[in-house]
């Protein structure tokens, strides 16, 4: 009996799809997306993002419990690296032998900028890690991501290696297009909501002159709302973006008192959770540039 039972077992693990599955936890949306690609066509490796695809940045998050859960369950943990997962010492601590693999590694950091800063900054005196919003930096990322997979998952590096080729290739041809799309714009000024921008803007000739520092839903004191007027009215009015997922009721205000516009420029750190295209990234930052284009094409509010 014993003997049939180690033969059907094994006869189990040669039937095509029976092979145990391998997961790859990413922390979120953005590294989850460029995840995706990378293991396109790789059944039996389960691509799960540990924070909610409406999180946003992870600057403050705190791990849950079912996040403890996940990561034990994981094979791998990949990752942004640069600051943004301020809670990876509570994982390597809790979990030791679960590797980890970081995207920003060897990606040169942006470490402070001229801008205009209202509010206080998430990250203050930190490397700012909003890497991916430069589609050349993007490019390197997958790189990265590639190379840990392929050292978990050594018997898919052809797989993993062609995706990464196709992918690349992607998103230098999107780095080429943005880099066209707005090199000519009669103006380069913009004012954020949301401190992630000044690589999109340092790799595509653009100018963040100020930063408003907000937890979304806050609102800006009348000091801050004050000071925030001078200085716009100072630059000449230049528009206001805010993130799509996020209402902006100081925006709104400082627009009415400036005449300055609001646009959205979304992060892509949010997105649709279920069937998600894997161009998703190329999608986004592609609108992003249609929408500054519009921004910065149009006269300055007098």
């Amino acid at each position: 009996m014993m003997k049939k039972w180690i033969a059907f077992l094994l006869a189990l693990l040669l039937i095509p799809g029976a092979a145990f599955s391998e997961t790859v936890l990413t922390s979120f949306y953005p590294v989850w997306v460029f995840t995706l690609n990378l293991t396109r066509g790789l059944d039996h490796i389960t691509v799960r993002n540990m924070a909610a695809p409406t999180t946003g940045c992870l600057h403050d998050y705190q791990l849950q419990t079912a996040d403890m859960k996940a990561l034990s369950e994981a094979d791998v943990f990949l990752i942004n690296g640069a600051g943004m997962e301020a809670f990876l010492p509570e994982v390597t601590g809790a979990f030791p032998d679960l590797p980890v693999v970081e995207a920003s590694a060897g990606i040169s950091l942006l470490d402070g900028s001229d801008a205009v800063e209202i509010g206080e900054a998430e990250d203050a005196g930190a490397a700012n890690s909003h890497i991916w919003l430069d589609a050349a930096r993007a490019a390197q990322m997958v790189e990265n991501l590639a190379q840990g997979l392929i050292r978990i998952f050594p018997d898919d590096a052809d797989v993993i290696s062609a995706n990464l080729t196709d992918y690349r290739a992607r998103l230098l041809t999107l780095d080429t297009a943005l880099r066209n799309g707005l090199k000519d714009l009669p103006r380069k000024d913009i004012v954020t909501f949301h401190e992630a921008f000044p690589y999109f803007a340092e790799a595509y000739g653009l100018h963040v002159v100020a930063v408003v520092n907000k937890e979304p839903g806050e609102t800006l004191t009348p000091a801050q709302m004050a000071a925030l007027v001078r200085e716009i009215s100072n630059l000449g009015n230049p528009p206001l973006f805010v993130e799509p997922q996020f209402a902006e009721l100081s925006a709104l205000t400082l627009s009415r008192e400036t005449g300055a516009e609001v646009f959205s420029l979304d992060p892509m750190v949010t997105g649709p959770e279920d069937h998600v295209p894997l161009d998703y990234y190329e999608t986004v930052m592609q609108q992003n540039m249609d929408v500054l284009c519009a921004a910065l094409s149009a006269q300055p509010a007098e």
